[in-house]
C-alpha cells in the first residue's frame, strides 16, 4: 500500500495515520487544520485522503488527488463547502455505524414504553407498585430512509414482531418493509405509526421534512426517533409539539445546532430524551478498517462502495 495518503483530522489525525502505517501503508501524512493541509498538498503528491472535516478549497487546487474517502456516513458539511473536480470521487462510508445507530434508537423505544425512569423511581422510593408497561410487538413502526442504516432498523423491528412502514426515494428497498411510501406523501407515510425513525440524509429536499404538518398528523401517543440529521426536523415546532402533549417524546441525537444550545428548549422537556451526536460512534479501529478495505479496492481498480452523487446530496 504505497499511494500516498492525507490523514486529516482536527484532533486525532496522528491517531488515524498511525494505525494505517501499523497496517502496511507506507506513505502516510497527516494535518490538523487547512494551512497544514494545503501546505502538504503543495509538497507532496497526495493521491489519497481520508478525514473528516477537511477544507474543499485546498484539495480542489491539488492535482494530485484522486479519492477522498470521508470518516462519517453524512456528507452534507463537505456539499456545503461546494464541489470537487470530476477527476476526485469522494466516498462517504455505509454499514459501519448501522447497528449501533439501530441499537440506539431501540434503546430508547424501549426505555420509554417499559417506563424505565418510572421503575427507577419506585426502586429509589422503596415503592412496590405493579403496572401495565407498553410493547413493541405488534406496534408500527415507520422508518424514514432506507439505506444501511434504516435497513438495519427495520431487521431489529422484524425481530420485536413490528409492522414496518418504509420511506426512501428510490424504492429500492421497498420489499424489506410492509408498506413503502416516496416522500411526497409524509403525511399518509406517518399518520398511522407508533414510532417514526428518522435516518435520512440532509438535502434541500429533506431539510424540515418533519415540519408542523408532518407532527400534526402524527399520533398523540407517537414517539419520534432522530438519528439522521438535525435539521430533518424543524425544532421549533417539534418544541412545540411536545410541550403541548401533541406528540408522546422525542429521542434525539442529532440537532440543528450542536452542541446543542444551553437555552435550547429540548433540555427541559420531561418528553425529550437529548444525547450528543453519540449513537455512531467512530473510532480509529472502525473507520481505520473500512478505509483499508477500500483502498485495497482502489489499488486494484474496482468500484469503491459509497460514492457521493453531488446530485442527490448523498
Amino acid at each position: 500500500m504505497r499511494v500516498p495518503i492525507l490523514v486529516y483530522h482536527e484532533r486525532a489525525a496522528d491517531k488515524y495515520a498511525a494505525f494505517l502505517t501499523a497496517h502496511g501503508c507506507t506513505q502516510v501524512y497527516t494535518a490538523a487544520n487547512g494551512e497544514e493541509a494545503r501546505t502538504r498538498l503543495a509538497e507532496t503528491p497526495i493521491e489519497v485522503i481520508y478525514g473528516y472535516g477537511f477544507p474543499l478549497d485546498a484539495i480542489a487546487a491539488s492535482n494530485t488527488v484522486r479519492w477522498v474517502q470521508l470518516m462519517s456516513a453524512g456528507v452534507d458539511a463537505v456539499l456545503r463547502q461546494g464541489r470537487l473536480p470530476s477527476h476526485i470521487t469522494l466516498t462517504r462510508m455505509l454499514d459501519v455505524f448501522s447497528r449501533p445507530m439501530a441499537e440506539y434508537a431501540f434503546a430508547y423505544l424501549l426505555h420509554i414504553e417499559k417506563e424505565i425512569d418510572r421503575l427507577r423511581e419506585q426502586q429509589v422510593s422503596n415503592t412496590w407498585k405493579s403496572f401495565r408497561a407498553g410493547v413493541l410487538h405488534d406496534k408500527t413502526i415507520g422508518v424514514a430512509g432506507l439505506g444501511s442504516i434504516g435497513q438495519d432498523v427495520v431487521k431489529k423491528a422484524r425481530a420485536f414482531d413490528m409492522t414496518v412502514y418504509g420511506m426512501s426515494r428510490s424504492g429500492a428497498q421497498s420489499a424489506t418493509v410492509d408498506r413503502h411510501f416516496t416522500p411526497d406523501l409524509w403525511l399518509d407515510f406517518v399518520k398511522e405509526l407508533d414510532y417514526l425513525v428518522l435516518t435520512l440524509p440532509l438535502t434541500d429536499k429533506t431539510r424540515h421534512a418533519v415540519n408542523e404538518s408532518v407532527l400534526g398528523a402524527m399520533k398523540r401517543d407517537a414517539i419520534l426517533v432522530n438519528v439522521g440529521r438535525g435539521a430533518l426536523v424543524d425544532e421549533r415546532a417539534l418544541v412545540s409539539a411536545l410541550r403541548d402533549r401533541r406528540l408522546r417524546a422525542a429521542a434525539l441525537d442529532v440537532f440543528e445546532v450542536e452542541p446543542l444550545p444551553s437555552d435550547s428548549l429540548l433540555w427541559t422537556l420531561s418528553n425529550a430524551y437529548v444525547t450528543p451526536h453519540m449513537s455512531g460512534p467512530t473510532t480509529v479501529e472502525n473507520a481505520g478498517q473500512y478505509f483499508l478495505d477500500n483502498l485495497k479496492r482502489y489499488e486494484q481498480g474496482l468500484q469503491l462502495p459509497g460514492v457521493v452523487d453531488w446530485e442527490t446530496g448523498y
